[in-house]
């Protein structure tokens, strides 16, 4: 019997597993995406990843809402002398309990539609219209049910007194809800459709949680809400108010308290239970709304601030004038930013060292701007989800006779869980708002505190320092003019010291940490209460990773010692580039590693660059960054000043290409991409970490490296050069950089002499 598959070559039918593999494997496109994400517009972001989550985590509130429409009825008979609270239930119609039926059933298929979808179940371009007619259908008759409802056809025969119950005033939250969400589906949809992202969520672990954990709340408080009303003879739609405010720990209490043996009982496990759920999604909240938030905000600040420097900088070269650049850089500085590369006016090192340090500045000006900016935003949500709250409260509790400054009171102590309970929601309108209200709370005081954490926390922990600096930390023997001198000296000019200081104590505690480091990122769903197996395992990974590196390590200094005793100077040089990767491989890992993100200094920038094939002193490698390209929307070809070749600078190029993918963005003519630290190409753009950035380039060129050494392709002679204008794949050989005195903060003039060359 002959074994299928092997009438070709091994070698043939190798390539063809790795050029298929290479075709179909879907991380490549989702790693170039995510590298890309920053230059997309923010409200192409928003519609690509924002409105399918919200979508995603308001449908299943939308369908609970429902829910509550659905079982019970709409009307009640008010007595003589009471109120709506007390009423007598109206059987509804059954045309009205049939249509808001139906009206569940299709919310639900859309929402189903939807998560299948988001699962790559289900084809988008089938999912979506399901999803975005079934939202809209669910929603036009729940608006038609409530239209009816409001009118003199649902009025009670004869002159009775009736009210609407708190069912009604669910459907109209299902209904608002599901006409937002088909909306921003649709906003979706035209996106993909114009072209802006792929036809096809690519949502994080995060993401999906987030909505696997609203969903499972939910449910949770739905269960519970049907089992108290069955245990203290509560209406299905009190128990549900209810159990909202015990979970959110608002504690109003009045008249829904546990008043029997076995609600009381119960109420351990529930309220433990709830806390947890709900701990759970704030959480998720905080790692995707502020982390991936903060960072995409960050980085489109941070894009918008560098078009405008650029801008400038073109404007001051045409008028050969480096004043009109803003007061705030240095006369050098703004010197250095108008030359061109190569300019014999000042060393190119000199001049890219001020580049760097000016993209170091526009990433610190958009840092600040992103922060008061969120502050900004979440207090306003704050207020407006305040004072409109309290505006609710005081019309739907007219029987009460609440002012406005009453309902103000209660929307604040609400807000911060405070729940003194001498004022509570009793009208059929203000519980079911009070439901919708407090769950919109959630993320909101989520998100302001997180953001006044970042600010005002801050600030009072900044001067809380100070204070102590003026008066007993620096000294005891010190005078007090002695100690105030030194507190303004710190709060002046040691805010930078400081910042690298940290920067250096958090590189060294990630380095020489036996333990894990760095913040659980995306743990797995089923993981969080198992951390301490997941940091056992994790530290093992780590332990043998760092094994194998090693061993890895030393297996190519012991190669490179074969390679110099029999006098093979190509061998000996592969071998010790190798090396010397891997050696800062496992380096920079710790500093990704590290509880915050680690910025490099030039000269360590110098180092690197000059290890993944390029010289900071070399002026073909650089270029002044062009204004016609950084302008929005532009997809134009542009010709470099300096050769006059065609430049394509387009706003979707990966970040750092000419750094380790040089020979695929290279011109028709072989010349390689020039870059600058201000311009889209530069490592410090982009949504990505400095050591993840980096850790990427070197393992590109580690793989290039031993992929050479496995095909056994020819390699050059020790004394040839590379063909004129073209970027290295790997460095010159020659002897070892000294790694070292590279990255010992020495100046990037000095230490780039001392340095030994590739």
């Amino acid at each position: 019997m002959n074994d299928p598959g092997l009438d070709q070559p091994i070698d043939e039918l190798d390539g063809q597993v790795n050029d298929t593999y290479e075709k179909d494997s879907p991380n490549d496109i989702d790693e170039e995406e995510e590298e890309q994400s920053y230059l997309i517009p923010a409200r192409w972001w928003y519609a690509s990843t924002a409105c399918p989550l919200a979508a995603g985590t308001f449908g299943p509130m939308a369908n609970a809402f429902s829910i509550c429409a659905l079982v019970e009825n709409w009307r009640v008979r008010i007595p003589p002398g009471g109120t709506e609270e007390h009423g007598i239930d109206v059987v509804d119609p059954q045309w009205l309990i049939a249509v808001n039926a139906v009206s569940l059933v299709c919310a639900l298929i859309a929402n189903l539609s939807l998560l299948l979808n988001m699962a790559r179940r289900i084809p988008f371009s089938v999912a979506q219209p399901i999803t975005i007619l079934g939202f809209w259908i669910a929603s036009l008759l729940l608006i038609a049910l409530i239209s009816v409802a409001s009118s003199g056809l649902f009025e009670l025969p004869g002159d009775a007194d009736h009210a609407l119950t708190q069912a009604y005033y669910y459907a109209i939250f299902a209904a608002g809800i599901y006409q937002i969400v088909s909306y921003l589906m649709c906003v979706t949809v035209y996106g993909a459709w114009k072209g802006h992202y792929s036809k096809e969520f690519k949502l994080t672990v995060a993401q999906r949680t987030l909505m696997l954990q609203t969903i499972s709340f939910l449910v949770y408080q739905n269960v519970w809400a049907l089992a108290y009303s069955h245990i203290e003879g509560w209406k299905f739609l009190d128990a549900v108010y209810w159990a909202d405010f015990t979970s959110l720990t608002v504690g109003i209490g009045g008249s829904y308290t546990p008043k029997t043996h076995l609600g009381r009982s119960l109420l351990f496990i529930f309220a433990l239970g709830g806390i947890v759920i709900l701990g759970l999604v704030i959480g998720s909240i905080r790692s995707l709304v502020l982390d991936r938030g903060k960072r995409k905000m960050e980085a489109r600040m941070t894009e918008k601030t560098r078009q405008r420097l650029v801008r400038r900088i073109a404007a001051a070269m045409e008028q050969r004038s480096h004043r009109t650049l803003t007061h705030r850089i240095p006369k050098r500085m703004k010197r250095a930013l108008t030359l061109q590369p190569g300019d014999g006016t000042m060393a190119e090192l000199d001049r890219r060292h001020y580049e760097f340090e000016a993209m170091r500045k526009v990433q610190e000006v958009a840092s600040t701007r992103r922060k008061y900016t969120a502050l900004s935003v979440s207090t306003f949500a704050f207020a407006f989800l305040w004072t409109m709250g309290a505006f609710v409260f005081y019309k739907a509790e007219k029987n009460q006779q609440w002012s406005y400054f009453e309902s103000l009171y209660f929307s604040y102590t609400t807000l911060l869980t405070i729940g003194y309970g001498d004022f509570e929601p009793m009208s059929n309108s203000g519980k079911p708002f009070f439901v919708f209200w407090s769950l919109l709370a959630v993320p909101t005081l989520t998100i302001l505190i997180s953001n006044m954490g970042d600010t005002v926390v801050q600030w009072v922990k900044d001067v809380t320092i100070w204070l102590g600096e003026v008066t007993v930390l620096p000294s005891d023997e010190s005078s007090m003019l002695d100690r105030l001198r030194y507190g303004i000296y710190r709060s002046i000019f040691g805010k930078q010291a400081a910042r690298k200081k940290r920067d250096q104590k958090q590189s060294t505690k990630a380095r020489d940490s036996d333990s894990e480091d760095g913040p659980y990122l995306e743990e797995p769903p089923g993981r969080i209460l198992g951390r301490g197996v997941f940091r056992r395992r994790k530290k093992a990974n780590k332990d043998a990773n760092e094994r194998l590196a090693q061993d890895f390590e030393k297996s190519e200094a012991v190669d490179e010692e074969a390679a110099r005793e029999h006098g093979d100077k190509i061998a000996e040089d592969e071998h010790h580039y190798r090396r010397l990767l891997l050696s800062e491989i496992r380096k920079v890992y710790n500093d990704s590693a590290a509880s915050q993100p680690k910025h490099y200094s030039y000269a360590e920038w110098s180092y690197y660059i000059k290890l993944l094939g390029q010289d900071e002193g070399d002026s073909k490698y650089h270029r002044q960054p062009h204004a016609a390209d950084d302008l929005p929307g532009s997809h134009s070809n542009h010709h470099d000043q300096n050769t006059g070749e065609p430049d394509n600078n387009q706003r979707g190029e990966m970040q750092g290409q000419s750094l380790s993918n040089s020979s695929q963005a290279a011109s028709p003519q072989g010349a390689s991409m020039r870059w600058s630290w201000i311009g889209q190409r530069s490592p410090l753009m982009g949504d990505k970490d400095e050591p993840n950035w980096l850790l990427e380039k070197m393992f590109q060129k580690l793989e290039e490296s031993l992929q050479k050494r496995w095909t056994g392709e020819p390699r050059q002679d020790e004394h040839s050069s590379a063909p004129q204008g073209s970027a290295p794949q790997s460095p010159a050989r020659g002897p070892p950089l000294d790694r070292e005195s590279s990255r010992s903060g020495a100046d990037a003039d000095q230490s780039s002499k001392d340095r030994k060359t590739l």
